[in-house]
């Protein structure tokens, strides 16, 4: 059983990979021997992540930058990839835009549906969705090519409920001053879970897997009053750790999952449960 979890020598690109996540899904793959590609719109961020990766784990890493939401940049992620290391078995989608709920636009809450601005949502739809499309247009293609290979798509626990807003609100604001989750995150990480299931089933005569893992909120020093009332919302009573969900994807991208495709696997504490 052991055996069905190695990934010796298997490259994996990761988009979004000097993100906080990001960084964990090239650990999880080079800690099981795997070599991983981080690729970040910041090129001096992606190659400092890949460093530190070759650092820890003493194994070859790589890191790109590239604007995912151009044809052009995702084609040639794939050709420095093979260039460098002479094949893809992994795609790792990771990749989005997060913004940070307080941040304000002109006095006004931007986040809010009805103030929402259409160039917020042009850009999270981009990096989110229409950058998914692309990276599985051009390494998925190569991996249905050469008869095998997995995508792994990074949804959230808000791709299958809606989020609760209360827990982002501030005291002493009016409700339509009220900070929210931003309408494009439960779109993107929805639609990432249907791009899923499509290209499960399109694919699957071509020996390419692909599922999605849905993670729950991680803790990164969040205000504590914060953390309180989304953990309130969690029967374990906590939030992840950085660390909690490098097995999943070292599960989901290895042959211990070799029968399972087109499932979004939630790791979210229980939240979705209540």
């Amino acid at each position: 059983m052991r055996d069905a979890f190695d990934l010796t020598d298997r490259v994996a690109v990761i988009t979004g990979g000097a993100g906080l996540l990001g960084v964990k899904h090239a650990e999880a793959i080079a800690e099981r021997g795997g070599i991983p590609v981080l690729v970040d719109i910041a090129a001096d961020r992606a190659a400092n992540a890949a460093q530190g990766i070759m650092d820890r784990c003493d194994r070859p890493a790589l890191g790109l930058g590239a604007d995912i939401t151009r044809p052009d940049a995702v084609a040639d992620v794939l050709a420095r990839t093979l260039d460098r290391f002479g094949r893809v078995d992994i795609l790792i989608y990771n990749a989005a835009n997060n913004p940070k709920m307080e941040a304000r636009d002109e006095g006004r809450e931007w986040s809010r549906f009805e103030q929402f601005p259409v160039n917020a949502w042009d850009q999270d739809i981009a990096v989110g969705l229409t950058g998914a499309f692309l990276c599985s247009q051009v390494i998925g293609s190569k991996l249905a090519e050469q008869g095998h290979g997995v995508i792994l798509n990074i949804a959230s626990d808000l791709s299958v409920i809606a989020p609760d807003q209360r827990i982002y609100r501030q005291p002493g604001l009016p409700d339509e001053q009220q900070p929210v989750k931003p309408v494009t995150y439960s779109v993107v990480k929805a639609g990432l879970v249907g791009l899923t299931r499509y290209l499960s089933t399109y694919w699957a005569d071509h020996g390419v897997r692909v599922n999605a893992l849905s993670p729950g909120g991680v803790a990164n020093n969040q205000d504590p009053a914060f953390v309180q009332r989304l953990t309130n919302l969690i029967p374990m009573g906590r939030m992840a750790s950085q660390d909690e969900y490098k097995a999943a994807v070292v599960f989901l991208v290895s042959d211990a999952s070799a029968y399972m495709t087109g499932v979004n696997l939630v790791m979210d504490g229980g939240r979705t449960v209540w």
